[in-house]
């Protein structure tokens, strides 16, 4: 038997973190404005290249998880951050990986994320956005509308503060747009109720996998959901909802929220009919 050596009974400490070089940051902004024109494959393609040469290097982890996240995977974006605690923006990889948790509807750990997040860099607006947004699925309504002053505060361009539409206004709006509808749809909907709630429902975001987003403005719920909540209507096939918190969020002013109201009316009817985006023409719902 070989005598141990010092390396055997010693844990190894992880190398030391090594940034990357400028031009691997001048890419990482190339990407950055990629994304923010919706260029997602682009983006895609480029941070491949960066990491095939440094796979496991925790920065490029951040740039993969926020490219995934562009992706609609949040599941392999959680995956992407394992190993990029290490990263030189902490604030925003815990921004990240609640991000993550909140696409999959895991809101308390989310909400610890967050909190890790701003506590970090008290400015960064993005992140108590998406405080405000945890913590409304988590039932906290004043903190929610408190992060969301504060995200308005630092970013008022970016994280207007959400309209204040009574719900009775915003219930009229949603009668118009179904009114507005052509008539050969209304009479589809005869059936088919039209109700508005905050916000979606743990059951209906786990109707898909992955879950559906927590952002979500509409959904067509089929019978078999429709069925155990307590708005059902006896004997309807289904019903539409629209989440007034979420489409509030989303509006800048009144002229806006009732064209995004009119908007996901008639995204959702066009589901509930099955129509391709072609059909969604020929029936008047583009």
């Amino acid at each position: 038997m070989r005598p141990r050596r010092k390396s055997d009974t010693v844990p190894r400490m992880n190398a030391p973190y090594e940034t990357l070089n400028e031009t691997e940051w001048a890419e990482v902004d190339r990407i950055h404005a990629l994304l923010e024109d919706d260029q997602v494959e682009e983006a895609r393609q480029a941070l491949d290249v960066l990491l095939r040469r440094r796979p496991t290097h925790p920065d490029l982890k951040v740039e993969d998880a926020t490219v995934k996240l562009e992706e609609g995977e949040p599941r392999q974006a959680l995956e992407a951050l394992k190993g990029a605690e290490r990263s030189a923006d902490p604030a925003r990889f815990f921004y990240l990986r609640a991000a993550c948790y909140h696409e999959l509807s895991r809101f308390d750990e989310a909400r610890l994320d967050i909190d890790r997040s701003v506590a970090v860099h008290p400015g960064y607006a993005m992140a108590h956005d998406l405080q405000s947004r945890i913590l409304d699925h988590l039932g906290d309504e004043k903190g929610a509308a408190e992060a969301s002053e504060v995200a308005s505060e630092l970013d008022p361009e970016n994280y207007p503060p959400p309209l204040n539409v009574s719900d009775d206004e915003f219930d009229a709006l949603v009668e118009k747009a179904v009114a507005d509808l052509p008539e050969k749809v209304r009479e589809k909907l005869e059936e088919i109720p039209v109700l508005v709630q905050a916000l979606p429902t743990a059951a209906m975001l786990a109707e898909e996998d992955p879950p559906l987003t927590p952002d979500l403005l509409g959904l067509f719920v089929g019978r078999h959901l429709f069925a155990q909540m307590p708005t059902a209507v006896p004997g309807a096939p289904g019903a539409i909802f629209l989440f007034r918190r979420n489409v509030l969020r989303a509006c800048a002013d009144r002229e806006e929220l009732a064209r995004e109201v009119r908007i996901t009316v008639q995204h959702e009817v066009g589901h509930l009919l099955g129509l391709d985006e072609d059909e969604l023409e020929d029936w008047g719902l583009a």
